[in-house]
């Protein structure tokens, strides 16, 4: 039958979007300006293009910045407030970053950012908090 496939492919579509969950990160040291920019990460695209990202106007003190649909697993949260709202985490001559940024957990790296196992969550089938602080 011709319809089995597209049900199959229908109903494995719906199981994966009805066990995803959506994270909630709440982002504290925002300043005024610009939003704030929030990416979900696995370990393979950690500091690349992540697969799941959500942006909000920066409000002073804690933004909270929604990302719906992330499916369970683990997964390293970076979240940067975009001053000039250009799109990117601006940096200097050097490659520092020169607006403010953090990771879940907290994490922070010696020299330079710090490895995914140390922002590493784990996403369940219900929705999780994470807090960041902008340095």
């Amino acid at each position: 039958m011709p319809f089995r496939p597209v049900l199959l492919s229908l109903l494995l579509a719906w199981s994966a979007y009805a066990a995803a969950a959506t994270v909630e990160v709440r982002v504290s040291a925002v300043g005024p300006k610009g939003k704030v920019n929030v990416a979900v990460c696995d370990r393979e695209r950690f500091l690349k293009e992540c697969a799941y990202s959500a942006s909000v106007a920066a409000q002073p003190g804690t933004t909270t910045v929604t990302v719906p649909n992330v499916p369970p697993g683990t997964w390293a949260v970076l979240a940067y407030q975009d001053e000039n709202d250009n799109g990117k985490l601006d940096r200097n001559l050097i490659g520092i970053p020169s607006e403010n940024y953090g990771f879940s957990r907290d994490a922070v790296g010696r020299f330079g950012p710090p490895k995914f196992e140390a922002a590493a969550i784990e996403v369940g089938d219900e929705p999780t908090v994470a807090s960041i602080k902008l340095h």
